[in-house]
């Protein structure tokens, strides 16, 4: 039984290492396409692609081939790996704190205002609102709701986006002659271009980064339990490698080192030899 730690680490890596090859395809399938949106994915898919396969590689050749440098590789990356997935749980429930839109009287939407976001979230959007502009235009999110009626805004809900891209704020009145409005009122420039460099835009966009990255952290805590039991799993097949291969149990290696596996014949049949003689 204490070599079922190497058999399920080799197995474990085995998928791994399968399914890290339709990782790197779909990243370099969106190295070929010109989209804003997909070339977001490329480089993380990537890197997430060929990072699993060397470590998985590492793993299984250590598992079942008993290399102990492999396994030993295999656990450092692996330590890395937990705690930079820590770091980042961590990170994106600090930087998503805050936000989530008002709600409206006699209506099923909400509105979100800038501010209420982290300035690292408004400092990163910022340097790419560009390619993020073209991203929301590319997706085709008001062409959802070109064709509402005014009946339509009252009795039906909006993703964030189309709340903050797609129409200005539901407090605007362009028929008042006072000037106190809220500035997005004045930046709607009729419905060819909406609302696209509106704060509201900004803020439903980060409201979408928002929620996209509250999954993902919830994902990241699935998976933190998971490594963490692979981990200890690799922990116990890395010692089995590094023990001598004697059938012995654990804590009676007659040996005074690990020797070469090339003697390992030689000296058990020395050791029955001289069992049989005395």
């Amino acid at each position: 039984m204490y070599r079922f730690s190497n058999t399920v680490i080799g197995f474990l890596n085995l998928f791994t290492l399968l399914a890290s090859i339709p990782i790197i395809g779909g990243g370099l399938w969106l190295a070929r396409s010109s989209a804003t949106c997909e070339t977001f994915l490329q480089t993380p898919l990537l890197v997430i692609g060929f990072v699993i396969l060397i470590i998985s590689l590492a793993g299984f050749i250590g598992a079942c081939f008993h290399v102990a440098w492999a396994l030993w590789f295999y656990l450092f990356v692996m330590l890395l790996l937990i705690g930079a997935l820590l770091g980042l749980t961590m990170f994106g429930f600090v930087v998503t704190g805050g936000g989530g839109g008002a709600e409206l009287a006699g209506r099923v939407y909400r509105e979100y205002r800038l501010e209420r976001y982290s300035a690292w979230l408004r400092n990163w959007e910022a340097r790419n609102w560009e390619a993020i502009r073209s991203c929301v235009v590319g997706s085709k999110a008001c062409e959802k709701i070109k064709y509402w009626t005014p009946y339509d805004y009252l009795q039906r809900d909006m993703t964030p986006i189309q709340s903050g891209c797609c129409k200005p704020p539901t407090s605007c009145d362009y028929g008042a002659t006072v000037m106190a409005q809220d500035p997005d009122c004045y930046r709607w420039n009729a419905p060819n271009l909406l609302c696209y460099e509106c704060d509201s835009c900004k803020a439903g966009v980060l409201e979408s980064v928002r929620n996209d990255w509250h999954k993902l952290s919830v994902l990241n805590i699935v998976m933190l339990v998971l490594l963490i039991g692979i981990y200890s799993i690799g922990c116990c097949a890395f010692r089995n490698t590094k023990r001598a291969d004697t059938d012995y149990p654990h804590g009676e290696n007659y040996m005074t080192k690990v020797r070469p596996r090339w003697d390992f014949h030689w000296w058990r049949w020395w050791h029955d030899r001289r069992h049989q003689i005395y």
